[in-house]
């Protein structure tokens, strides 16, 4: 699933690339996508001038012209795609809706597992469903970021996007190794110094990665349908079984929740 860096890299490309572009007609042969009725989604969007594109979390907003606004969620395998992009790279053949855009150009969404999600409504409303979605660690000081954690295990309640926004699986695990921090320790258990630098270990590593342009293990891809580099740079997410960079020890995969955590037993003692 995109993160902070994925999300925020396409963010930063269709503000440089559409931004006031109008939206003059669209097409999709997956309706389950966009959330409302189609004929009235497309009613609405036909005509509606791009003011302004933001993240929240790993939510895409498109503010519009009339008082609405575009919120997209890539989910699993999302990504959007304009103008020309690689077409030799098969991640970026799913486009399951293409939008055309008054200078002639195409903004597409490809997503493979057709899970991602479309909403079209008045920005109050919108910012209304967002409201829940906690700051990321580039918007919260120390103190908000540790209360905010509140308590369990440490890799679930990053990824808790209620609590601090924008992490996930992949970097939960480089944030964790980073810090050497086991992701089955309890948050009420780790001390004020490993808090803290959990919270300067995460800006660090998102920071890195939205240098990168992301993480491409596996389907992401920026607006030019190109992989993110920060993959080369991991040191534990799905290396199981390899070798730890900093200690020699074997990683090693559990699960933990619904996700698998990959850590080094060395280096992250718990």
């Amino acid at each position: 699933m995109p993160e902070l860096p994925e999300v925020q890299t396409i963010v930063d490309d269709l503000n440089r690339k559409v931004l006031g572009r109008t939206f003059l007609d669209v097409w999709s042969d997956q309706s389950k996508i966009i959330k409302k009725d189609w004929n009235l989604f497309k009613k609405e969007i036909i005509g509606k001038k791009i003011e302004n594109i933001q993240r929240k979390g790993k939510n895409i907003i498109f503010n519009l012209s009339g008082g609405y606004s575009m919120l997209t969620h890539l989910k699993m395998t999302g990504h959007f795609l304009y103008d020309k992009w690689d077409e030799s790279d098969s991640m970026n053949s799913f486009v399951h809706v293409r939008f055309k855009m008054d200078n002639g150009k195409i903004l597409a969404l490809s997503d493979l597992r057709k899970f991602a999600k479309i909403e079209l409504e008045e920005t109050s409303k919108i910012e209304k469903e967002l409201e829940k979605i906690g700051p990321d660690p580039f918007e919260a000081s120390f103190e908000e970021f540790a209360k905010r954690l509140k308590r369990g295990r440490i890799k679930q309640a990053l990824m808790n996007q209620e609590a601090v926004s924008g992490i996930g699986n992949i970097y939960s695990d480089e944030i964790l190794w980073e810090a050497k921090i086991h992701p089955e320790r309890k948050v009420q258990d780790l001390s004020a110094k490993e808090l803290r630098d959990i919270y300067e270990v995460s800006k660090k590593i998102l920071k890195t990665a939205l240098e990168a342009r992301g993480t491409s293990i596996s389907d992401y891809r920026d607006t030019e349908g190109k992989k993110g580099k920060y993959g080369d740079m991991r040191k534990v997410y799905r290396k199981e079984g390899e070798k730890c960079s900093r200690c020699g020890a074997i990683i090693e995969g559990k699960k933990i929740g619904q996700r698998t955590a990959h850590f080094c037993p060395s280096c992250q003692k718990y």
